[in-house]
């Protein structure tokens, strides 16, 4: 799954430990998350679309496998 995280922070002039402080994630799981790495729960996967104000759909980009 890919991910806008890094535009949509970087946009904001925001770090990745400002995020992760925020989030109450280490920086290495937003580092990990921008880097496609790992896929966030659901529930922080909510929680960074609502803190930058769009849908989870835009935030996060499902691409099937075949």
């Amino acid at each position: 799954m890919k991910n806008r995280l890094e535009e949509f922070r970087t946009a904001r002039g925001m770090k990745q430990d400002e995020l992760a402080t925020m989030m109450k994630v280490s920086r290495q799981t937003i580092s990990s998350l921008e880097n496609g790495r790992y896929n966030p729960s659901i529930l922080l996967a909510m929680k960074l679309a609502r803190y930058f104000g769009v849908t989870v759909e835009e935030m996060f980009i499902y691409e099937d496998e075949e």
